[in-house]
């Protein structure tokens, strides 16, 4: 790989791939929807900002020149935590969105595009393929990914655009703003709150920023066209076995009021992921040091949430 399209580039898993994509010296045209969003990028010599919001995705094309792209990787999303996932109307707008991303990556000529999915969209599956369970407002959310991989899988298939997806677990690391489960978990922990909690004792996963970076950058060279890959551990464990382990890190003197509400079970089938896959196709694996990435993490959350 030698040049690169990142949408979201200013985010925390754009930004992230953005910052390793540049240390490798691969140029990067860095999408986003203002200057202070893609500062953090601006000393590179090899990155290219590009001011876009997804209003203006249909001049891309128009505004990067180059036709000698190898991936155009696209994770802006708009409302990814909180209320914002029962916005259908704006979780449905991102959706095509993505459709018109994966539209200017074939005008500009691009090798390869690689979508930013969800782990959570298994949920959604299981939610079309089965009766009486009820959803989660989340599922709003997910099934804007799922139908944006659809549209996405079938231009690619009919453009001559090679395409693969990384479904991301749950993800944590500096730089994430937003009040997803494991920043809520370890803000209330380094304020010496006793976070109330699930059963916890179904299977789970937690994903260090840096290790999402590297499994997306495998994506993109590697990654099987048309082959939506799961972004996380090979071998999984418990939400509760998870959460204990970041407690006796973290403050290990607060209890975890594990049973503050039930488990979902319905939630996550992970029986349908086939967690080698990426793996198998790419060599990719987690390797961050779980205890220093979640002190990083914590030290982070308490400076700047």
């Amino acid at each position: 790989m030698k040049k690169a399209i990142v949408t979201g580039a200013g985010g925390f898993i754009g930004g992230a791939l953005t910052e390793l994509l540049l240390r490798k010296g691969i140029t990067v045209y860095g999408v986003d929807i203002s200057e202070k969003a893609l500062e953090r990028h601006a000393g590179a010599e090899n990155f290219r900002p590009i001011i876009a919001d997804f209003t203006r995705y249909g001049s891309l094309h128009e505004q990067i020149e180059e036709r000698d792209i190898d991936v155009f990787y696209h994770f802006a999303w708009q409302g990814v935590f909180g209320d914002a996932f029962r916005d259908y109307r704006l979780q449905l707008s991102n959706a095509a969105s993505a459709g018109d991303a994966i539209t200017e990556a074939v005008r500009i000529g691009c090798k390869k595009f690689v979508f930013a999915g969800t782990y959570n969209e298994i949920e959604v599956a299981d939610h079309i393929d089965m009766s009486g369970q009820s959803p989660r407002y989340t599922c709003v959310y997910s099934a804007a990914k799922t139908a944006a991989e659809i549209i996405c899988k079938t231009i690619a298939a009919n453009s001559g655009i090679a395409y693969s997806a990384g479904l991301t677990a749950m993800s944590y690391g500096e730089r994430n703003r937003s009040q997803m489960l494991a920043n809520v978990v370890l803000g209330q922990l380094v304020h010496g709150e006793s976070p109330r909690l699930i059963e916890g004792n179904i299977p789970y996963d937690f994903i260090y920023i840096d290790d999402i970076a590297r499994a997306f950058y495998a994506i993109g060279e590697k990654g099987v066209h048309l082959r939506s890959y799961y972004v996380g551990h090979r071998r999984l464990r418990t939400f509760r076995e998870w959460v204990t382990e970041i407690g006796q890190i973290v403050a290990p003197e607060v209890p975890l009021l594990f049973g503050a509400y039930p488990d979902d079970n319905s939630s996550r089938n992970y029986a349908k992921i086939d967690l080698d896959a990426l793996y198998r196709d790419t060599g990719f694996e987690c390797t961050a040091d779980f205890k220093e990435s979640i002190l990083k993490t914590a030290a982070w959350v308490k400076n700047n949430l």
